[in-house]
């Protein structure tokens, strides 16, 4: 039986087609997945309360994590090596900066540039050679070590990804270690083989930083609580920054806003903006 693992069908610049690029972002399966895993993602990332932060979201696709990071009041910055997937995050007016790039080949970022990281299914491509010059080992190291330089010290990346086997999971905590970085694996839910999800907590220097701990199903009612916390904890920031529900005049005022002040062409604002169309019979 043929392999479903998208890493084994080409290389992801080329799984992820024009076509893939546009199912994997209509998909509403994909889509809950994708947002609940960002969520996760950045709790894990604990940054610090009541600022915005500059986050690097690796392997961004079509923007559908860096959209839960506009939703929490922070900047980011996506780096994808699909055209198609990026092109695709443009039409959806996502707010993050958009870069293409194999992270095999590194970060094409300064030093300290940001304040943390997350990446969301992406990491386990490193584990395949997909060009004869490509040596897993040698592509892990250059990426965890050049991401180590681009986050500020204290800093933390979250990565969660898809291990094939135990071996990969061994070659990507040694090569991250190997780069300077601490911390470790959090695994959410192990013991259930369709909930089980893997984080790779990493520290970027500062102070010593204790693991999180990851979710069992065995808290009871624990659990709730946990995801209570980080639902205020999105709504605190969108009351904290004054941000509307979605799709709204004001949300949408404030976007037309800050597409002028990047020089954007935007529509004049008029009495229309935002009003909704009825719905044909």
């Amino acid at each position: 039986m043929a392999s479903k693992r998208p890493e084994h069908q080409g290389p992801p610049d080329i799984f992820y087609n024009e076509e893939e690029a546009r199912k994997y972002s209509q998909n509403t399966h994909i889509i809950d997945v994708q947002t609940k895993l960002s969520e996760r993602a950045i709790e894990l990332l604990n940054l610090p309360d009541e600022e915005s932060c500059l986050v690097l979201d690796i392997g961004c696709g079509s923007g559908l994590s860096g959209e839960v990071l506009t939703e929490l009041g922070h900047q980011w910055f996506g780096l994808d090596i699909s055209t198609a997937m990026l092109d695709v995050a443009q039409e959806r007016e996502v707010e993050g900066e958009l870069v293409l790039g194999d992270i095999g080949y590194g970060m094409p970022f300064r030093a300290g540039s940001f304040d943390g990281a997350i990446s969301i299914s992406a990491l386990q491509w490193l584990c395949q050679a997909d060009k004869s010059c490509h040596n897993p080992v040698k592509r892990l190291y250059k990426f965890f070590s050049t991401l180590y330089s681009c986050l500020a010290r204290g800093a933390r990346a979250v990565l969660q990804f898809y291990p094939e086997t135990p071996t990969h999971v061994d070659m990507i905590t040694q090569q991250a270690m190997k780069a300077g970085f601490t911390g470790g694996l959090v695994v959410d839910y192990p013991n259930s083989t369709r909930a089980k999800k893997m984080f790779l907590c990493l520290f970027a220097g500062g102070q010593v930083q204790q693991l999180p701990k990851g979710l069992t199903g065995e808290e009871g009612s624990e659990d709730v609580p946990t995801q209570a916390r980080f639902d205020r904890e999105r709504q605190r920031y969108k009351d904290l920054r004054g941000k509307s529900l979605k799709k709204s005049r004001t949300w949408i005022l404030e976007k037309k806003d800050r597409w002028r002040n990047k020089g954007r062409e935007v529509r004049p604002d008029s009495k229309y903006t935002a009003r909704r169309r009825p719905k044909p019979f």
